[in-house]
C-alpha cells in the first residue's frame, strides 16, 4: 500500500511539475494538504481571507512568520498563516472528541518554496478526524474537506469565466 502512494505521489509531483495539474492537491503522509497558487503569498492569503469572509467564516488571525523572523534577523522566503474558524462545523468535532481543539481552527499556511513557487497548505479535516479518534462525525468532515478544498481553490487559481468568483 506503502509503494502505491509512493507511486501515486510520485505522478502527480510529475504532472505538476510539467504544469498540466496546477489546481490538484498533493496529500502527504502528515496530513497536510498543499496547493500550487498562481499569486504571491500576500495575494494568496488575501484572496483566501476574502472567500472565507464572504462565506461568514471567522478569521482568528493573520501571522507573518517571515515578518516575525525578520524582526529578529532571520532571513525567511514570505511565510503567512491564517487562522479560520466556523464553530457550526468545528464545535462538531469537539463534541465527539474535545483533543481535536489542538488543531482547530483551521489553519491554511502560504509559503514561497525555494524556487520562488508558492503554494497554501492547510491539514486535512479527515487526518484531525484520524489523529483524535473521531469516528462519528464522516458527515462534518466530509463537509469541512469540501469546503477547503473549494476555498482555497479560490484562493489559488485563476479565476476563469466558468469558475466561482471570490467577489
Amino acid at each position: 500500500m506503502k509503494q502505491l502512494i509512493a507511486v501515486l505521489t510520485t505522478a502527480l509531483l510529475l504532472l505538476a511539475a510539467s504544469g498540466l495539474v496546477l489546481a490538484a492537491p498533493m496529500a502527504d503522509s502528515n496530513g497536510m494538504i498543499s496547493k500550487k497558487s498562481a499569486y504571491s503569498v500576500k495575494e494568496t492569503i488575501d484572496r483566501l481571507e476574502a472567500v472565507l469572509k464572504k462565506k461568514g467564516i471567522t478569521i482568528v488571525t493573520r501571522w507573518s512568520h517571515s515578518d516575525r523572523a525578520k524582526a529578529v534577523g532571520i532571513p525567511l522566503r514570505p511565510t503567512v498563516l491564517l487562522l479560520f474558524g466556523n464553530p457550526k462545523l468545528g464545535s462538531n468535532m469537539f463534541t465527539s472528541k474535545q483533543t481535536a481543539g489542538i488543531d482547530l481552527p483551521m489553519k491554511a499556511l502560504a509559503w514561497e518554496d525555494e524556487n520562488g513557487q508558492v503554494w497554501l497548505t492547510y491539514n486535512d479535516p479527515a487526518y484531525i478526524a484520524k489523529r483524535h479518534g473521531i469516528t462519528d462525525r464522516a458527515k462534518v468532515v466530509a463537509k469541512m474537506t469540501a469546503a477547503l478544498d473549494k476555498f482555497s481553490t479560490l484562493a489559488t487559481q485563476p479565476s476563469a469565466p466558468s469558475a466561482p468568483s471570490i467577489k
